[in-house]
């Protein structure tokens, strides 16, 4: 296993081991999905297309939302994604 997904709802999971772009990865569901950038070990990989606005999902929980739209195998983290959770004195 390359990519754990931590809850059936969630449109990301998590790289077991450092992956790179163009590898092919099964997922639990049977689907196989195309890394479109290198996934280092700990990081998420969108599963699934996420548009920009919609929540980021990880643990069945949203962790944050897209800040833009992301494609299936494209890696996700703070070029592409905001936590909703992180507080700042502004708000």
């Amino acid at each position: 296993m390359q990519l754990i997904s931590l809850h059936p709802n969630d449109n990301v999971a998590v790289a077991l081991c450092d992956l790179k772009a163009g590898q092919e990865v099964t997922l639990s569901d049977g689907r196989i999905l195309t890394l479109l950038e290198d996934i280092d070990f700990g990081h998420k990989v969108a599963v699934r297309a996420i548009k920009q606005g919609e929540k980021v999902l990880k643990y069945g929980l949203p962790i944050g939302s897209a800040t833009r739209d992301i494609e299936a195998g494209e890696h996700v983290h703070i070029q592409n994604m905001k936590s909703d959770y992180i507080w700042r004195p502004d708000r």
